[in-house]
C-alpha cells in the first residue's frame, strides 16, 4: 500500500471535479441527442462522464437503438456539432463554475510543491482552464488527439504520471466518474471518487462532494488505508 509521503503528484479529471463544466458538455450532447430522435434520460447523461467526443457519440447511438444508422463520416460531422454547441456555451464560463473548495485545493497543493497534470479527454480542457485562471497551477496537461485508448483504459492516467516524469504508484488521481476511476486504478495511482460513494465504490478514498477534498483529508485517508492494512 502506498503511503502519503510517497505522493508527488496529483492528476486531475476536469469536468465534474474542478468545474462544472460537465453540465455545459451534458446540454450539447442533450441538442444532439434531441436532433437525432434520441430519449435523452439521466442515466444516459451518467454513461458519458469521462468518455471521449466519438465514444460518447457511439454510445448516445447504442442507447437509441441507432448504432447501424450512420456512416463513419456522418458521425465525425455530428461530433464536431456537438463540439460547435459546447464552446458556443463556454462562452459564459468564469470562475463561478469552479466547484466548492477546488481552486483552494489546486492553490494548496501547487503552494506544497507537489507536481500536477491534467488528463481530460476534453480537447477544450485547456481553453476552460484559462477563462477559470486555473491554467498556471498545471505543470503539464495530457493531449487527448495522442492517446489510442479512451477511459476506463488507463492510458489517460498512465501518461498524466508519466509527463510529471513520475511513477503512477507516486501520484493521487481524481475523478467523478466510474470510467474515470477505473482508469486511474488500472494506473497504479491511488484513485480518489468524488461523488456518490455507493456508484464510485471502486475509488481507494471517497469523498461526497469537491468540498471535502483537502491535501489533509487525503493524507488522513491514506493513512487509515495503511493503517487497516498492517493490522489485518
Amino acid at each position: 500500500m502506498v503511503k502519503f509521503e510517497q505522493i508527488k503528484g496529483f492528476v486531475f479529471d476536469l469536468d465534474g471535479v474542478i468545474a462544472n463544466t460537465s453540465a455545459y458538455h451534458a446540454q450539447a450532447w442533450h441538442q444532439l441527442a434531441d436532433e437525432l430522435d434520441v430519449t435523452w434520460t439521466e442515466d444516459l447523461g451518467n454513461q458519458l462522464k469521462g468518455v471521449g467526443r466519438m465514444d460518447s457519440l457511439n454510445l448516445i447511438l447504442k442507447y437509441g437503438g441507432k448504432e447501424n444508422d450512420y456512416t463513419e463520416d456522418e458521425k465525425i460531422k455530428y461530433a464536431a456539432e456537438k463540439n460547435d454547441n459546447y464552446l458556443k456555451l463556454l462562452e459564459s464560463l468564469d470562475k463561478s463554475v469552479i466547484l466548492p473548495g477546488m481552486g483552494e485545493f489546486i492553490k494548496d497543493i501547487a503552494d506544497h510543491h507537489y507536481l500536477i497534470s491534467l488528463a481530460s479527454s476534453s480537447k477544450n480542457s485547456p481553453r476552460v482552464l484559462e477563462k477559470l485562471d486555473l491554467a498556471k497551477y498545471f505543470n503539464e496537461r495530457v493531449d487527448p488527439v495522442t492517446l489510442k485508448h479512451g477511459k476506463p483504459d488507463p492510458e489517460i492516467y498512465t501518461r498524466g504520471a508519466e509527463i510529471l516524469n513520475l511513477k503512477p504508484e507516486e501520484c493521487v488521481g481524481l475523478e467523478d466518474a466510474v470510467a474515470g476511476v477505473k482508469a486511474i486504478n488500472g494506473s497504479g495511482e491511488t484513485s480518489v471518487g468524488i461523488g456518490d460513494p455507493k456508484i464510485l465504490h471502486e475509488a481507494d478514498i471517497n469523498f461526497n462532494d469537491t468540498s471535502e477534498v483537502t491535501l489533509e483529508n487525503i493524507k488522513k485517508a491514506m493513512d487509515q488505508m495503511s493503517d487497516s492494512i498492517a493490522t489485518d
